[in-house]
């Protein structure tokens, strides 16, 4: 994931900051509590395809 590009990119629900995850190929936001894909080095920040955080991944 590019750097420039995570920097400029929120949450679409919270307006939070996303982090990255490489294993799972997604983006996060601790402030949702979502997680969305990055399918073919694109984010999908759709909420209808997020998944909810785990009660683990939530915690810092």
């Amino acid at each position: 994931m590019d750097k420039k590009l995570l920097e400029i990119l929120a949450c679409p629900v919270s307006h939070g900051a996303l982090e990255y995850n490489a294993d799972t190929q997604e983006l996060f936001c601790r402030a949702s509590g979502l997680a969305y894909p990055v399918r073919d080095d694109i984010p999908v920040l759709l909420e209808s395809e997020s998944r909810l955080l785990t009660t683990d991944e939530k915690l810092p």
